[in-house]
């Protein structure tokens, strides 16, 4: 009589059921989608009132020069637009992560970290979804996706 050990099965079973298949999973999909199109949302809500002259006056306040008004708007705008439709989400992401930065250290570390105060965790909260999106790509509720013909690294 030959012992079966039963761990050995029980460890077939496990190693079958521990792998994730994101990439053919619909929720998985929706969710990425939701994930660049409110941190696109956000972006071009908060781009529409830096198209006002009088923002220049407030980037003066802060030691950054008005000239930048202009550049920080579009970039907002128009890569809020690129997230929502996944067009080169990691140069869109990498360029939001870049103004994120800025107004964690530039603008807001001296409030703390609480929003409640004027802080830095709610956009901690979008650098961190940002970061993802860099690294998870357009996903395939996407333009990047359809066109199949952008490099990867430009997705």
């Amino acid at each position: 009589m030959i012992w079966v050990n039963p761990f050995n099965e029980f460890e077939k079973r496990l190693s079958m059921n521990t792998e994730a298949n994101l990439k053919e999973n619909v929720l998985h999909d929706i969710t990425h989608w939701g994930l660049r199109a409110s941190i696109g949302v956000i972006f071009i809500v908060h781009s529409l009132k830096k198209f006002d002259p009088s923002w220049q006056e407030w980037l003066t306040s802060i030691g950054i020069p008005p000239e930048m008004q202009l550049p920080i708007a579009l970039a907002e705008f128009i890569g809020g637009i690129m997230l929502i439709a996944g067009i080169l989400t990691r140069v869109t992401g990498s360029i939001f992560a870049v103004i994120l930065l800025g107004a964690i250290f530039h603008i807001r570390w001296e409030n703390g970290f609480f929003v409640s105060k004027g802080g830095w965790e709610w956009d901690l909260v979008m650098l961190a979804v940002v970061l993802a999106i860099i690294v998870a790509g357009p996903g395939r509720i996407s333009i990047s996706h359809l066109v199949k013909r952008i490099p990867r690294f430009l997705q």
